[in-house]
């Protein structure tokens, strides 16, 4: 079949790689001039910026992807494991780093709390079941809810999930430190949740993180766009850049190309879309019959965090930090109620700040480092800028790093670039500027994703953060994957209704 790739995402190239390997031609369309998605470089003054994801986890889903083809991951993308893992940092003046070696790990919290350092072995046993779980739905099919959820577990199963906990709540239940649990309550933001809001089976994430190790790709996390993207060349299937897609043509609810800005028209037997459901159904779907009253029904599908992105280059070395930070809010709970339930900007937002440079020297002059700082924000609603916010939460940043270690940071910097909102929306086409896709939510749509199957044109699929399994590099990787699956599937059912 030929197949019409709108979007070069993580998600879409992966899902091109599948579609080539299952023996379809392929064809990737991505509007901007380097494909990669939010997953991209920025340089200047010698340093280098991963301008989005920083932190690797799940390789295996890579390794999986890679091998579909008949190829190894490691001829293509190094990586390394990072450790510390990453370093917590409060406002008291404690820091926690954070560990895959189990005996660092219970010294560091034994430091803190004798009896959150016991009961961490069981914290990460309950972690791991819930890893194992998904390993036998989530992260093996395209799941577009509870019956088909239901469908690959026993209710032995279903109700090891423990579906009546938020991660909060779960977290709560072995930890008693309230920093302790702020740590590994934020790991759900890895794919921009709220620990309040999310359900607990995403509690995982500490088995993904401290069972599997991080990860850092060496020369930058780009290079996996860019090994995608090579083999995709050895596969024969064309990456057009500086192509936007303007309409997807369909014709009795089935689509049967695009329409490019350019004016050129592409006929495709099937398509896949790597732009967002919602705003694919606003944009290039917005003349399909029923597209209002589709995007009405997936609003219970609320867009993730979106964020405040710092590109700092330094020209000095900060010793006390490691390759990744967490400078912590003071109160988790109200930085996350304004986020996500006001969606107003934190006063005490949680900063991330990662120096790649620590682990790869080629990323910055000699002396210095490289400062990529995110400070997760509400997405924008319709007609809004985050212009408005732009100076003021810059230097409210600046400040909390200041005061929280990097002494003078001000006076150090020497090359400055910025992402805010309205920039991620417009570069990626994310429901209002969103890092992650759809937010999961245990009452709003019980941690679902939208389906990958459009509910309107019956050979449309969508792959990416806002579909199953979510946001994240391993996530959307594997998006591909399982959408690929996916369409196999409903392919060869369809022959066989034909035959």
């Amino acid at each position: 079949m030929k197949v019409a790739v709108v979007g070069g995402g993580l998600a879409g190239l992966s899902a091109a790689i599948r579609l080539r390997a299952d023996g379809h031609n392929v064809t990737v369309y991505e509007k901007n001039e380097r494909a990669g998605g939010k997953l991209n470089i920025r340089e200047g003054n010698g340093y280098s910026f991963d301008t989005g994801p920083s932190i690797l986890t799940m390789p295996w889903v890579l390794e999986k992807l890679f091998a579909s083809a008949g190829r190894k991951l490691s001829d293509y993308v190094e990586i390394m494991r990072v450790e510390p893992q990453w370093r917590s940092i409060f406002e008291d003046g404690t820091t926690i780093d954070m560990s895959g070696d189990l005996p660092t790990m219970v010294a560091e919290l034994e430091k803190i709390s004798h009896n959150d350092s016991a009961a961490l072995f069981d914290y990460l046993s309950y972690s791991y079941k819930q890893y194992e779980l998904c390993m036998k739905s989530f992260y093996a099919k395209s799941i577009s809810g509870l019956s088909e959820l239901r469908s690959h577990h026993s209710l032995r199963e279903l109700l090891a999930m423990d579906p009546l906990k938020t991660v909060n709540q779960a977290t709560k239940s072995f930890f008693d430190d309230a920093r302790i649990q702020q740590m590994f309550d934020f790991l759900v933001m890895y794919v921009g949740s709220s620990p309040y809001h999310s359900p607990a089976i995403l509690s995982q994430l500490a088995h993904v993180q401290m069972g599997l190790g991080i990860y850092y790709v060496k020369g930058g996390m780009y290079n996996i766009a860019r090994g995608m993207l090579r083999l995709l060349e050895e596969l024969e299937v064309p990456v057009q850049t500086n192509a936007k897609v303007a309409k997807i043509e369909h014709t009795n609810g089935k689509a049967t190309g695009l329409t490019l800005e350019s004016g050129e028209t592409v006929y495709a037997d099937l398509i896949v879309s790597n732009l967002e459901a919602i705003p694919a159904y606003q944009s290039v779907l917005a003349d399909v019959p029923q597209a209002k009253q589709e995007t009405k029904k997936l609003e219970k599908f609320n867009p993730t965090v979106s964020g405040l992105v710092m590109l700092l280059g330094v020209d000095r070395e900060y010793s006390q930090f490691t390759h990744h930070n967490f400078f912590f809010s003071r109160n988790p709970q109200l930085e996350f109620s304004q986020i996500y339930d006001e969606e107003v900007p934190a006063d005490d937002p949680t900063v991330y700040v990662g120096i790649s440079s620590k682990s790869d020297p080629s990323q910055a002059p000699e002396g210095c480092e490289n400062w990529f700082i995110l400070t997760h924000v509400p997405p924008l609603k319709s007609g809004e800028s985050w212009e408005q916010h732009r100076t003021r939460y810059r230097e409210l940043v600046l400040d909390k790093l200041e005061r929280m270690g990097a002494s003078e940071l001000r006076k150090h910097i020497v090359f400055e670039y910025q992402f805010i909102p309205d920039d991620l929306q417009s570069l990626y086409g994310s429901n209002g500027g969103s890092i992650y896709g759809v937010a999961a939510d245990k009452k709003r749509n019980g941690g679902f994703k939208i389906p990958s199957r459009s509910a309107l044109l019956s050979n449309l699929y969508f792959v990416g953060g806002s579909t199953h399994p979510g946001g994240g590099v391993p996530m959307v990787t594997l998006s591909g994957q399982l959408t690929a699956d996916l369409i196999k599937n409903d392919l060869k059912n369809q022959s066989i209704k034909n035959a």
